[in-house]
């Protein structure tokens, strides 16, 4: 039997959709209140860290911004000679399709990752994916931000003065969600994101925390190259 709410007329609805609509309004202004906060936090001074790009050519994290003056950095988890990677990081970077949408706000988004960048390419290829890597491998700059060999991923933020790189933010764990369109949808679902964790009614469908998830082989029967 499908689980239901309960079911009410139209104006009972509304009362209850308006309750609830005051704790959403206080919770955007709360996330607002974050994000102005976010903005006035000091920096750290990065040093001039060497990757390698696409097409081989060594880089600075100065170049990496392309131009621009800031730059979100997805540090993705890598096991070199892997066939599939970090599913999380598979699946979460194959949701931006369209990563040159921020260069309005003369910003850029980009992987980093500690592979070589031969793997980086076939795996790319493999699963898919659109947007510009670099590599990190033989350079301390994944783990002077948080996210070396063999360590977890992270949203890293910098800014950028000519040559000069700032650190300004950073986040993992839970602090990557806003990131993540397929929990801002399943969240508004009746039925949430249907892990066990979460607090839902009575009958409502739960599974184990990342059981749900799309494997890294699934993402690339749906969007990567079977050739690759």
């Amino acid at each position: 039997m499908t689980a239901l709410p309960p079911v009410v007329d139209e104006q009972t609805w509304r009362e209850a959709l308006a309750e609830l609509r005051v704790r959403e309004k206080a919770a955007t202004r709360e996330l607002d209140a974050i994000a102005a906060a976010r903005r006035r936090l000091p920096a750290v001074k990065m040093p001039e860290y060497h990757l390698t790009a696409e097409d081989g050519s060594t880089v600075t994290l100065a170049d990496v911004f392309d131009g621009r003056s800031q730059l979100v950095v997805y540090n993705h988890m890598w096991t070199d000679g892997a066939t599939w990677q970090c599913s999380g990081c598979t699946g979460g970077t194959a949701q931006f399709a369209r990563p040159d949408i921020v260069e309005p706000l003369d910003a850029r988004f980009v992987i980093v990752t500690n592979g070589p960048m031969d793997e980086i390419l076939a795996y790319k290829k493999r699963v898919g994916n659109l947007m510009t890597w670099y590599s990190s491998a033989g350079s301390p700059f994944g783990a002077d931000v948080d996210a070396g060999p063999n360590e977890g991923f992270g949203y890293n933020v910098f800014l950028r003065d000519g040559e000069d790189v700032y650190r300004t933010w950073y986040t993992e764990g839970r602090g990557a969600e806003q990131f993540m369109l397929t929990f801002a949808i399943a969240d508004v679902l009746p039925y949430g994101r249907q892990e066990e964790w979460q607090d839902v009614p009575d009958g409502w469908p739960q599974h184990p925390t990342y059981e749900g998830w799309p494997s890294s082989k699934d993402i690339a029967e749906r969007y990567g190259d079977p050739t690759a």
